[in-house]
C-alpha cells in the first residue's frame, strides 16, 4: 500500500464518522432495529459495521435524539430506534449544515480544478 493510500484510509475513517451519523439519522422516521439499519445503509452505499452502528445509537439515544422500544414478540427479541422529536429537528439542521458544506466543498473543487486547467 502507497503512502498517499495510508493517509487516506486514515482520513476516510474521520470523514466517514460524521457522515455515518447523519445517514442513521436521516433512516429513523421509520422504526428500526440495528441490523436493519446497517442493511439499509449498505444498500444506500453507506457501509457501517454494527460494531460501529451500535454504540453510535446508544450514544444517540442517550443524547435524546432517538427514542427505543423493545419488541419481544418475536423469538429474538429486538430493540427498535426511532427519531424522537428533537432528533427530527436536530436532523433537519444537520441537513441544512451538511448541504452549506458540500456547496462550500464543490466551490473549493471547481476553484481548484480551474487553477490547474481541469474541467
Amino acid at each position: 500500500m502507497s503512502e498517499a493510500h495510508k493517509h487516506l484510509d486514515k482520513l476516510m475513517q474521520e470523514l466517514r464518522r460524521g457522515t455515518i451519523t447523519i445517514g442513521a439519522l436521516s433512516q429513523l422516521h421509520q422504526p428500526q432495529y440495528g441490523y436493519s439499519l446497517v442493511t439499509t445503509l449498505k444498500e444506500k452505499g453507506i457501509y457501517v459495521e454494527p460494531g460501529t452502528l451500535y454504540p453510535l445509537l446508544r450514544r444517540l439515544e442517550k443524547q435524546g435524539l432517538l427514542e427505543s422500544k423493545w419488541d419481544t414478540n418475536e423469538t429474538r427479541p429486538r430493540k427498535y430506534y426511532l427519531l424522537s422529536e428533537l432528533g427530527k429537528e436536530v436532523l433537519d439542521l444537520l441537513l441544512v449544515e451538511w448541504q452549506n458544506m458540500v456547496t462550500s466543498m464543490e466551490y473549493l473543487i471547481k476553484e481548484r480544478r480551474e487553477e490547474n486547467g481541469d474541467h
